[in-house]
C-alpha cells in the first residue's frame, strides 16, 4: 500500500520546505498531511489506521515520531502496520539509535525499499499512558525539558539541550525515590535523574545507553544518585564521552519492567513529551513495532 506521510513543516533541520515536499512526493504517498500544531501528528496517524493504511511515515523530529507511534500503538493497531522515518528534527536521537543516515535522499531510498524489522516498544503508565521507542528521562531531565522552548531549539540548534540544562541548574534537587525492577529488586535512594532507555542516544547525540539494543526485550536503566557538585561536573563530562556506565557514580540495571515512585513526583520526558508527576511504570513490549530500517 502507498504510504501515509505525516510531515512537520517546522521541524528543526528544515531549510527548504518546497524542495523537501518534492522529495517526499517521490514516495508516491497515498496522503501527505502537514501538521500545524502539537498533537496533530497523533490524530493523523489514527486517521491513517482507520483508513486501513499499513505504512505510516513520520517526517519530522523525535517528537513527531512519538506522536505518530502513539496514534497507532495499541495491540490491535500495530499488528500489520509498519512505521518509517525521515529525520528532520534538531536532535534526531532515535534515527541515530537505529542507524538511519542524515541525508533526506538516502532516507527516501530506504523508505522506498521498505525493508522492515520488528523493534521493541515501551509503554509508560503514569498520569496517562504513552508509548515510546527511544528514551525517557525523569528528575533533572524533566526540568531541562520544561526549559527547552521552541525558541531555544530554534536559536541554539544542537546545543539547545545544554543551554536548557544550564537554565535548569538552579532548580537542581534530589528525589527520594523507590525503584522496583521486574517486581523483584527494590532500591530506595536519593536520585537526581532516572533514565529508561530503549535506544542509545539523547540530547542530540549524547550516548546515554551505549549498549542499548532495540530488539533485546530489555530496558537499560541509568540512575544518577545525589552527589556533591564537583563530582556531578566530572560525571557530566563522562556522560558526554559515553564513559559514565563504567563509573561508580551511576547505577545501571536491565529489566523488562521498572516502577518509579518519588517525593517530590518526577516529570518524565518521553521522546520529547512530558508525562508523569505521578508514580510511573515502564514496561517493554517486545518487538511491538515494525519499523523501516537502513538497507544492510
Amino acid at each position: 500500500m502507498k504510504p501515509y506521510i505525516i510531515f512537520n513543516p517546522i521541524a528543526g533541520s528544515i531549510v527548504n520546505r518546497s524542495r523537501l515536499l518534492k522529495q517526499l512526493r517521490r514516495l508516491n504517498p497515498r496522503k501527505l498531511r502537514l501538521t500545524q500544531r502539537a498533537g496533530e501528528a497523533e490524530t493523523y496517524a489514527r486517521d491513517a489506521i482507520r483508513a486501513r493504511c499499513d505504512y505510516v511515515i513520520a517526517a519530522g523530529g523525535d517528537g513527531t515520531l512519538n506522536e505518530v507511534i502513539n496514534g497507532i500503538a495499541t495491540p490491535h493497531r500495530t499488528r500489520g502496520v509498519c512505521v518509517g522515518l525521515v529525520p528532520l528534527g534538531t536532535a534526531n536521537d532515535f534515527a541515530r539509535s537505529i542507524g538511519l543516515p542524515a541525508s533526506v535522499e538516502e532516507n527516501i531510498d530506504i523508505l522506498r525499499a521498505k525493508q522492515t524489522d520488528p523493534i521493541d516498544l515501551v509503554r509508560v503508565t503514569s498520569d496517562r499512558t504513552r508509548y515510546f521507542v527511544n528514551v525517557s528521562a525523569g528528575g533533572f531531565s524533566g526540568l531541562v525539558d520544561e526549559k527547552l522552548t521552541p525558541e531555544i531549539k530554534s536559536t541554539w540548534g544542537p546545543l539547545a539541550y545544554l543551554r536548557s540544562a544550564a537554565a535548569a541548574l538552579p532548580e537542581l534537587h534530589a528525589y527520594q525515590t523507590s525503584i522496583v525492577f521486574d517486581d523483584v529488586e527494590r532500591l530506595m535512594i536519593e536520585l537526581y535523574n532516572v533514565v529508561v532507555a530503549n535506544g542509545q542516544f539523547v540530547a542530540g547525540g549524547l550516548p546515554i545507553a551505549r549498549q542499548a539494543d532495540l530488539r533485546d526485550g530489555l530496558l537499560d536503566v541509568v540512575l544518577v544518585p545525589k552527589r556533591p557538585p564537583a563530582k556531578m561536573v566530572l560525571l557530566a563530562a563522562e556522560m558526554l564521552l559515553g564513559n559514565h556506565l563504567s563509573s561508580n557514580a551511576v547505577i545501571f540495571r536491565r529489566a523488562k519492567k521498572i516502577s518509579v515512585r518519588s517525593q517530590p513526583g518526577m516529570w518524565f520526558n518521553v521522546d520529547g513529551e512530558l508525562v508523569g508527576n505521578e508514580p510511573a511504570i515502564f514496561q517493554i513490549v517486545p518487538r511491538g513495532l515494525e519499523f523501516v530500517i537502513s538497507k544492510r
